[in-house]
């Protein structure tokens, strides 16, 4: 029995190895959330097309082309003064007045919008990773559970033989327990794949290539906040002011199409050569030809611009319910997400004390084996509930930090 005591205490001193310890994730998870907004690839893109939009102000900026033109007389006309030669002219079209500047705050405004996207697709990235995050702790955390599950099972084992050999037990709850272990072995493996898969969408999400364990926290603990719906003012969050951006850029849009509907002016200048005549020497022989001319262009046709009104009009009720549409959708989430991470409170709750239940009723079943009885199958099946527990335990924690997530998003504006 003194071997059978030496498997009791090592079977307690694993038993009580479960305790929780607390630990501040935040500084870990923050050096990888400062990688990924340095280093990943989309967010890297989405800021180049606001930078692209910054220069589109610069290209518009401007007028149009100035015109140049160039003409020879083939059949030279002649008038008093001499025959002309050929013909230069010059023209710029200059449009209404503040036509530019329309144009400069409507893709001024459009960049604002753009600048939204990247502010809201840093704030999904952080959330994406962190959610990753999480469930690579949990990933780990089960591994670790089953490792000790599977650690549990050979000295079960141990103990088993020892029970056959006395004639307290048959040999059937040794294979049984072979099973087990095969159970646990099998899924320890799967964990083990499903955690490189995840590591890989986690780097990737970062935006590097490294084959390098993810840091991760000892042990997370729940606390007891809870929020105040009444405290967050969602007309404050990016993904609702981006949409009073593309809003405004509507209402540039409108003004820049007034102000296109408006003539443009144009100057220019004709110069034409002219040839002094040999046969007589008028006033003015030979005297080239200087005229400064001014057009009008005018939009007599403005169907095409009071259908671009009727459209601005159009979008901005679109927008207005989009946003509407929108702001529904995020405060359902909020509130579903405060209520599910109270439920996953309660229920992490519930599992450490089923863990401690379980824990106790093993150790009185282990402690009859000192009186020379043990039902394996009542030890197969606190086992398993011991399993259960603590996978269930790890869900709720991962499911209370992704909905804390969620809340975070939502409720920061920032």
């Amino acid at each position: 029995m003194r071997d059978a005591g030496n498997i009791l205490a090592l079977i307690l001193m694993v038993l009580g190895a479960s305790s929780l310890v607390a630990q501040d994730p935040s500084p870990l998870l923050q050096t990888y959330i400062l990688q990924a907004l340095e280093q990943n690839p989309e967010l890297a893109s989405s800021r180049l097309q606001h930078e692209i939009s910054l220069e589109k102000s610069e290209e518009v900026n401007v007028l149009p082309n100035t015109e140049f033109g160039v003409g020879y007389f083939v059949s030279e006309p002649e008038t008093r003064t001499g025959a002309q030669r050929a013909r230069f002219s010059v023209k710029q079209m200059i449009p209404w007045f503040g036509n530019i500047s329309a144009r400069q705050e409507y893709t001024s405004a459009l960049a604002d919008a753009q600048a939204m996207d990247v502010h809201i697709k840093e704030r999904k990235l952080i959330l994406e990773l962190s959610g990753t995050y999480y469930r690579l702790y949990a990933l780990h955390k089960k591994m670790e559970v089953v490792s000790r599950q599977l650690s549990l099972t050979e000295t079960y084992k141990q103990l088993a033989l020892n029970a056959v050999e006395t004639g307290k037990s048959s040999a059937v709850a040794v294979f049984k327990l072979q099973i087990r272990e095969n159970e646990l072995e099998n899924q320890r493996d799967r964990l083990e794949e499903q955690l490189l898969a995840e590591k890989e969408g986690f780097y990737n999400l970062i935006g590097t290539e490294s084959s390098a364990p993810v840091q991760l926290p000892d042990t997370l603990t729940l606390d007891e906040f809870t929020h105040d719906l009444a405290e967050v003012n969602l007309d404050l969050h990016p993904e609702l002011v981006k949409f009073e951006e593309m809003y405004e850029s509507v209402m540039q849009a409108e003004a820049l199409n007034r102000k296109e509907a408006a003539p443009n002016l144009g100057i220019g200048l004709d110069y034409i050569p002219v040839e002094k005549r040999s046969d007589m020497n008028p006033v003015d022989n030979g005297k080239d030809i200087i005229m400064p001319m001014v057009s009008v262009s005018i939009p007599i046709f403005n169907k095409k611009y009071r259908s671009v009104s009727r459209q601005n009009e159009m979008r901005k009720e679109s927008l207005e319910l989009d946003r509407l549409e929108r702001k529904n959708r995020l405060e359902t989430m909020l509130s579903k997400a405060v209520h599910s991470r109270e439920v996953a409170r309660i229920n992490a709750a519930t599992q450490q004390e089923n863990i401690l239940e379980a824990d106790n009723a093993m150790r009185i079943l282990l402690r009859s084996y000192e009186t020379g009885t043990i039902d394996f199958n009542d030890l197969l099946d606190i086992q398993e509930m011991q399993l259960r527990f603590e996978m269930n335990l790890i869900e709720e924690v991962r499911s209370y930090y992704n909905e804390s997530l969620i809340i975070n998003y939502l409720s920061s504006t920032s």
